[in-house]
């Protein structure tokens, strides 16, 4: 059986076909894939294809889709290679990252969108797909890892036309993937992150009404969640307390190694966070890709020595882990300490784990923290977000009455003059 090559459509711009695995301008498969070849037959052995068979057609149709072949033409191709394989995808190309396949197809992805939609479709897949989902094999993308995704775009404060623009480009590149024979479904059908979003924005409205009131609540409710966990793990309390004081996410919390921390200065160095990936959780640079500095709080310095002294000199172990020595993920703190019964009972039956880091960024904007110094500390990329950490709370609003009084009194007394009214 010969499969001859047809003259596929290619995308604007693509560079001409090159069969490198075979003679130039031959118009049938290498020999190694030619069913009739002596050296070389295709069959099964074991549900396997002999291993320089799968080889070959890895090299042949790899460069045949890096150079614009028709997607159609390349499905074809793939359902060959399922009969002679028993495998429905490709070895090679299935094992590339979603990087490397949008660097080889975007041209293809983008054909046929309007070119006033390229900006913000752009700006989802350079911002948000690539940098949270680009190191990961397309064939393991998930629904689940996609939402995980989404949710930490919420987090981050993008509006619900970014998040739109974002999925819509990510639809179109797992379409393409599907017509390329590399995944059998596309991934991406997220439900639930409207009503995620809308949580999320009555919280960036005022996200000083989700903070703890103060220390003692702070405490109060760490020392509640180490007693409810398995064998009253500390380490648990540690994390929540970490997270407040440095105004951190819980996956910035796992990401600290000993090496992170400045005594001299005591300044803590956040760059890395554990967040979800394929088999398990992962480790990636913190939210928006840039590294932060942080104070350190004396309250929380008894507890940086006691976890840095457990590292036992290591200046690549984590200072926190579970109990078994395992990253922290907010799901499994949540599981493991019980968190909704636990703030239920304490009366804080709306606060989340990420509402931590809602508190530090409070309680430091209520020491007077500069808000461009606020802004490092957080690594927020939206100035507006930090500025609504600085809303006011009634004590202020009287003290900046108190303190006009003063003012005004005393312009009159320099003056020498007596008010009218008062």
């Amino acid at each position: 059986m010969n499969i001859s090559r047809k003259t596929p459509k290619r995308s604007h711009g693509a560079e001409p076909y090159a069969w490198t695995a075979s003679a130039p301008g031959s118009t049938t498969l290498p020999a190694a894939l030619h069913p009739n070849a002596t050296d070389a037959p295709l069959h099964r052995t074991g549900g396997d294809a002999v291993p320089a068979q799968t080889q070959a057609w890895a090299a042949f149709l790899n460069t045949a889709v890096h150079n614009g072949l028709d997607p159609t033409l390349v499905t074809q191709w793939l359902t060959v290679l399922a009969d002679a394989t028993g495998s429905p995808v490709l070895p090679h190309l299935a094992s590339m990252t979603l990087t490397d396949y949008v660097e080889r197809r975007l041209p293809v992805i983008l054909a046929g969108l309007e070119s006033t939609t390229h900006a913000p479709y752009l700006a989802g897949l350079r911002l948000r797909i690539l940098p949270d989902l680009g190191h990961l094999p397309i064939d393991l993308l998930t629904t689940g890892l996609i939402q995980d995704a989404v949710f930490a775009w919420i987090a981050d404060g993008c509006s619900r036309s970014t998040i739109k623009n974002t999925l819509a480009m990510l639809h179109r590149v797992l379409r393409q993937a599907v017509a390329d024979g590399l995944i059998a479904n596309e991934p991406t059908r997220v439900t639930g992150w409207q009503h995620e979003l809308h949580q999320a924005e009555d919280e960036l409205l005022e996200p000083r009404d989700l903070a703890l009131r103060d220390w003692n609540a702070l405490t109060e409710l760490a020392d509640a969640l180490v007693d409810a966990s398995y064998n009253h793990y500390r380490g648990w309390g540690d994390a929540v307390v970490h997270s407040a004081c440095t105004a951190t996410r819980i996956g910035e919390v796992s990401g600290v190694r000993a090496e992170d921390v400045d005594t001299g200065q005591w300044i803590l160095t956040c760059r890395h966070q554990t967040t979800p990936g394929p088999g398990g959780l992962v480790d990636k640079p913190p939210k928006g890709g840039h590294t932060r500095h942080i104070p350190i709080i004396e309250p929380l310095r008894p507890q940086i020595l006691r976890r840095l002294h457990a590292t036992r000199g290591d200046p690549h172990a984590r200072l926190y882990t579970g109990p078994r020595g395992g990253r922290i993920a907010t799901a499994v703190l949540r599981d493991a300490t019980h968190w909704d019964d636990v703030v239920h009972t304490l009366g804080h039956p709306h606060l989340r784990r990420h509402d931590l880091r809602h508190t530090g960024l409070t309680w430091m904007a209520d020491a007077g923290i500069p808000p461009h110094i606020l802004q490092e500390i957080a690594g927020h990329q939206d100035f507006d977000t930090t500025l609504r950490y600085l809303h006011p709370d009634l004590r202020t609003i009287t003290e900046a009455g108190e303190k006009l009084t003063h003012h005004l009194t005393e312009q009159l007394r320099r003056t020498g003059r007596i008010p009218r009214r008062w």
